[in-house]
């Protein structure tokens, strides 16, 4: 993506949010729950933003598609500056051991549903469906 920016004078928020694929209120939001600086107001009352600010937040980016949180994202920040490099490993190794967890979840889910279709298409199956029944029996199992 082409940056729009003079690098005398550094990002506007809009020239910032649009380089790094996010909308203006995303880094708003980033701002608010402190994982992105609020640069002071130059000259003029414009807030200007520097290549480190679209660094961390393509950092930030990067990090949720990797499925961590915005709690997470703020551990790994502080951890930045590359000396704690073994607590961050431990925070990406929890994050895989979640990872698989759920993996293993949705593959139980999917033997399940696929178990149910199948039954759905069986016309030797009784008159009432499987999935519904199996669904309200759920339900009242709950």
């Amino acid at each position: 993506m082409r940056e729009r920016h003079s690098t005398a004078t550094g990002y506007t928020i809009g020239s910032l949010a649009h380089t790094a694929g996010v909308n203006v209120e995303t880094v708003r939001y980033y701002q608010r729950k402190g994982l992105m600086p609020e640069p002071a107001r130059q000259y003029g009352g414009i807030r200007r933003y520097t290549a480190a600010d679209l660094g961390r937040l393509r950092f930030i980016k990067s990090a949720q598609r990797l499925g961590f949180s915005l709690e997470e994202i703020g551990e790994l920040l502080r951890l930045e500056d590359g000396t704690s490099c073994a607590e961050a490993r431990r925070l990406g190794e929890a994050k895989l051991m979640a990872v698989r967890r759920k993996l293993s979840d949705l593959q139980g889910i999917e033997t399940a549903l696929s178990s149910l279709v199948t039954q759905c298409g069986d016309a030797r199956v009784r008159v009432r469906c499987p999935l519904i029944d199996a669904l309200q029996r759920a339900d009242s199992a709950a």
